[in-house]
């Protein structure tokens, strides 16, 4: 049955997905614990967290540097990592921060979150390339 893509692949998503979701619920309380919630610090370090792993990840497999079955590719980036980052619950929390903090306080987490999500999916992806070039010299 798991030898027909048809069956295996969206399987496989669905195990990533599982995983994605349980590791942002319990590291989102986790970080709930530790930072409290007076500003949305576990969905910014989750999503931070996930856009790094996911220009890694990305780039030393689709660059070749490790050969990875595809549906593999698939568990990890769609599935564990599409679950893990929570681009909604983001927009629910500057929406909750615009309306119960001031306007700057919403903007730096709104433009902070994509900028720092944005460099480090840049750096996940220099990180990869570092290894790559370091392994073949």
């Amino acid at each position: 049955m798991l030898q027909n893509p048809a069956v295996r692949t969206p399987v496989g998503i669905s195990i990533g997905a599982i995983a994605g979701a349980l590791s942002r619920y319990y590291l989102g309380l986790w970080f709930t614990k530790l930072f409290g919630t007076e500003f949305p610090y576990s969905t910014l370090i989750i999503n931070v967290s996930g856009c790094f792993v996911m220009g890694f990840f990305t780039t030393l497999t689709l660059g070749r540097f490790i050969a990875i079955h595809p549906d593999i590719r698939l568990l990890v980036t769609t599935g564990f990592l599409g679950s893990y980052t929570t681009f909604s619950t983001y927009e629910l929390d500057t929406a909750k921060l615009f309306q119960e903090q001031s306007l700057e306080v919403d903007l730096v987490y709104w433009l902070g979150s994509a900028f720092l999500a944005l460099l480090s999916l840049l750096l996940g992806n220099a990180l990869a390339e570092f290894i790559r070039i370091k392994e073949e010299s």
